[in-house]
């Protein structure tokens, strides 16, 4: 009864856009490699879903989301709450959004690109409509070992930091574990396939001002490279507290790096690096999956409420100051550097915002089952502990959790990163506990979900 279809379009952007991902000002410098829209469209006696993955960074967008899903039903008939839209969360992508890089932003210059990213995402999930043809689908998993870091840090004098930096010598422990599965879902159409690949890291890989889709690129096309006449749609997973960076590089580990300007280390060749150790993990999967019957396929979604993280009156006065002399590009009058200027910076553009409210926050959680395999869509920047906890909901044969999909509304930490602190927590717009309550919600939604 299944059938599936696949379809990419180019939304590689001219020079001069503005670029978001960062809290400076960047515009678009040169090309490395494509931004595509990935599409897989999916049939089971009258049903249809469309999952769609853009190369994009993805901030303060969950009204465009929103108009892209509306224009993509009106132009398939597949319903606005089967369509599940996702950004890969690449930092070398023109801007979609607001921006956080200040009064230099170019609001023009975004307007025109929402446009035609717009265009090329309907054209994406039409044409794989189209595609569809009959399948048979089997899921399993594989591994990607030592590309993916926890990114937040206790330090000697007690404090928690979000990319301490390579050898820092204050370094104590990472706070954290990571889940280094790659899952994947392969449709197989007799000759061809068609592969949904999940996983969890951070596309903040690459840096700069030249477009790149980072390591989901590179995965993308190491996997088609590797298996002739496959296909390849990469989600994001829960990447809010992972990167790519190890902190205590042992042998060439460091090789086709360097430090960056927030601490960071990054590094072109290292995306693809990452890319090849992903594709490393779907080919473990790929001739090994588990093939299953699916009787049908289905979406939910399910919103939730979550109170704001507001500042009191004391710690906004402090904030008005930092986000005023960000706004105006005066960044070195601000006492701190590296990534903790990034910190005090996003903390103060996150209290000034909030200063007058709201008081809560609406977020929408989607899900889409494929028979016994389910994905988790949330709008935002999930960290790993949600993803983990999720994936502990029973009575299916593979749960998936991706980011940024259908709407993006920032980061969502534990509980315990509240009190800890680190970039994270100190730019959520959410207060503590909405990581627990995207567990208990979601497996809610996921158990509604079931056959």
């Amino acid at each position: 009864m299944l059938k599936a279809g696949f379809a990419r379009t180019d939304i590689t952007p001219p020079l001069g856009l503005s670029i978001d991902g960062y809290f400076k000002e960047r515009h678009v410098e040169g090309v490395l490699d494509a931004l595509e829209v990935n599409a897989i469209v999916l049939e089971c006696g009258d049903d249809k879903i469309s999952i769609i993955s853009i190369d994009n960074c993805g901030v303060n967008i969950t009204e465009l989301f929103n108009r892209y899903r509306k224009k993509i039903e009106e132009k398939t008939g597949i319903p606005f709450d089967n369509i599940y839209l996702t950004a890969t969360h690449t930092h070398t992508a023109p801007a979609l959004g607001d921006g956080l890089s200040g009064d230099n932003f170019d609001m023009d210059g975004v307007r025109f690109y929402r446009d035609c990213v717009e265009g090329k995402i309907v054209e994406a999930a039409v044409m794989a409509e189209e595609d569809l043809k009959e399948a048979r689908m089997g899921y399993g998993r594989g591994k990607a070992p030592n590309v993916s870091f926890i990114r937040r840090f206790r330090m000697k004098d007690g404090s928690v930091q979000t990319n301490p930096g390579v050898n820092n010598p204050d370094i104590v422990a990472p706070i954290g574990d990571i889940d280094d599965s790659v899952y994947v879902v392969r449709f197989n159409r007799g000759e061809d396939s068609i592969l949904l690949i999940n996983f969890a890291n951070h596309p903040d890989v690459v840096g700069d001002s030249r477009v790149s889709a980072d390591w989901p690129g590179f995965t993308r096309r190491q996997v088609e490279l590797a298996l002739p006449g496959t296909r390849c749609l990469v989600v994001n997973g829960a990447q809010g507290d992972i990167n790519h960076v190890n902190v205590h590089p042992q042998g060439g580990d460091f090789n086709d790096m360097h430090e960056d300007f927030d601490d960071v280390s990054r590094g072109y060749g290292h995306a693809r690096y990452i890319g090849r150790v992903v594709c490393g993990g779907v080919l473990q999967a790929y001739d090994k999956v588990c093939y299953c019957d699916v009787p049908s396929i289905r979406a939910a979604s399910r919103t939730i409420k979550i109170p704001s993280n507001m500042p009191t009156a004391e710690e906004l006065k402090q904030a008005l100051v930092y986000n005023k002399l960000h706004c105006e590009g005066r960044d070195a009058e601000i006492p701190f550097e590296g990534m903790m200027l990034t910190t005090v910076v996003a903390e103060a553009g996150r209290m000034v915002g909030l200063k007058d409210g709201p008081e809560s926050f609406e977020l929408t959680l989607s899900a889409l089952r494929i028979g016994p395999v389910v994905t988790l869509g949330i709008p935002g920047e999930p960290f790993n502990g949600i993803g983990r906890g999720i994936k502990g909901a029973e009575g299916y044969g593979m749960i998936m959790v991706s980011c940024i999909t259908n709407g993006y509304e920032g980061y969502f930490p534990m509980m315990d990163a509240y009190e800890e602190g680190g970039y994270e927590s100190r730019s959520s717009r959410f207060k503590a506990g909405v990581a627990e309550l995207i567990i208990e919600e979601g497996k809610k939604l996921l158990e509604e979900i079931k056959e």
